[in-house]
């Protein structure tokens, strides 16, 4: 499926953290399941399966619609907005 968001995005984006989710580090945590990046801004944060869910706070507070799998040999992405991989 393709979105209407994705052709929004920019070209690239860099990764704010190669270290893992920004939230939890600060926050003095290392407890997350999987990353995800948001393809806007480049915030590096964890999974809903994650006890802190920092990828969904991230969309519901900036609105950044799409966000992709920051594991390695994952390429998926994820629109908040639509509800689908896209």
């Amino acid at each position: 499926m393709t979105c209407s968001h994705v052709g929004a995005l920019p070209q690239s984006v860099a990764p704010e953290s190669t270290e893992g989710c920004v939230d939890c580090l600060a926050l003095g945590e290392h407890n997350w399941a999987h990353l995800r990046m948001c393809l806007s801004c480049g915030h590096v944060a964890c999974c809903d399966s994650s006890p802190g869910k920092h990828a969904t706070k991230h969309y519901t507070a900036s609105q950044h619609p799409v966000m992709r799998s920051f594991e390695p040999g994952e390429d998926w992405r994820w629109c908040y907005v639509d509800s689908a991989v896209v």
